[in-house]
């Protein structure tokens, strides 16, 4: 058995990963009901579990775990978390949640607020962590589930999940109280109602009532909206983050801000505001070349706004493109509005499907 040279007790590596990862928590400072909850364990597992590993290393009682896991480098001075200042914490259903005070935003590089100031999310796979969390909003997610989507088919071998939300938990901390923010049930964790606003979710409120405001005709208020949850982006969607879901969502968030943008100038075109949505159609199809209903509205906008060669040479870019790349024809959307521009029938081109 390994001895730790300035203790002459058994070194830390004797004890099995639970008994080490309790050792580690108490030489941070922590109670057993902290450990249970950083752990995700009963709280009599912790006791049990710190008795083993007091038997293991021939200590006497916690005082003496907690020397111990400073003398043998489990825990160094000055790292990891720290008992909370002593004092009463009424009941959690005590205080109501009060309204939201933390922000996350998921539409660029992840980042989170409280009361308007950053906050320091720790490591990249513990970001993750939270992200999958906002991501799934006003659901419970496993523990197997964040170790799929943050560490894919290379799963840690530690209890790094309930860790990381520990510390989420005090990071995220709103109103002093303990873990307003993020809850955990039998089935996994979540973010608690209420506690905290996610731009994804934000962007879809605003997508709805644009739909609503556009089946009430008022085309105009369905503009603001759609620009007012264009404005969340703020580039990548999850940018820099680890792991097969925030790569997934990146797709999937990058594809919603393109159907989002496409529908707010379908209903500019349809407001006659045709010289308005050139500029940003332009700026949609030169990023994306083969978007055929983007170009379709690049068409019509442009020759709505009495460029008819313009958007003749829009249908040939793209018909080219579409051979060169994919070895297909334009679309029957793309043919009939290159139809209707040759024939001059205005009578449908600023009125076509919206899209979805």
């Amino acid at each position: 058995m390994q001895i730790t040279a300035s203790t002459g007790l058994p070194a830390v590596t004797a004890l099995g990963n639970q008994e080490r990862e309790v050792l580690y928590a108490v030489g941070c400072g922590l109670r057993d009901d902290e450990i249970a909850a950083a752990l995700a364990i009963p709280e009599d597992a912790v006791a049990a579990h710190l008795a083993r590993a007091l038997v293991t290393l021939g200590l006497r009682d916690r005082s003496a775990a907690i020397v111990h896991a400073f003398d043998s480098g489990l825990v160094a001075p000055g790292r990891g978390p720290r008992r909370r200042a002593p004092g009463p914490v009424p009941p959690a259903t005590a205080r109501p949640v009060p309204a939201p005070r933390i922000r996350i935003s998921l539409l660029g590089p992840l980042g989170a607020r409280r009361d308007g100031l950053p906050l320091d999310l720790g490591p990249l796979r513990q970001q993750a962590v939270l992200a999958a969390l906002a991501l799934c909003q006003g659901r419970t997610v496993s523990r197997q589930e964040l170790l799929v989507g943050v560490w894919g088919e290379e799963p840690p071998n530690t209890n790094v999940v309930p860790v990381y939300i520990y510390r989420l938990r005090k990071i995220l901390r709103a109103g002093g109280g303990p873990d307003t923010v993020i809850a955990r049930d039998r089935c996994g964790y979540g973010l608690l109602p209420g506690a905290v606003t996610v731009d994804v979710a934000r962007v879809e409120e605003l997508v709805t009532a644009a739909g609503a405001a556009a089946r009430a005709g008022e085309l105009t208020e369905a503009v603001g909206a759609c620009a007012r949850a264009l404005d969340l982006f703020r580039g990548e969607p999850l940018a820099g983050l680890p792991g097969p879901l925030a790569e997934l969502e990146r797709l999937r968030l990058t594809e919603r801000r393109v159907v989002i943008a496409q529908r707010k100038l379908d209903w500019q075109l349809r407001l006659g505001r045709h010289c308005e949505a050139v500029a940003e159609l332009s700026a949609l199809t030169g990023a994306q070349p083969l978007n055929e209903p983007a170009a379709a509205m690049l068409m019509r906008a442009l020759y709505l706004s009495g460029r008819q060669a313009d958007a003749l040479t829009v249908f040939d870019r793209t018909r080219r493109r579409l051979a060169d790349d994919l070895g297909v024809s334009p679309g029957r959307m793309l043919r009939r509005t290159h139809r209707m521009i040759l024939s001059g029938d205005e009578s449908c081109l600023g009125l076509t499907g919206t899209p979805r």
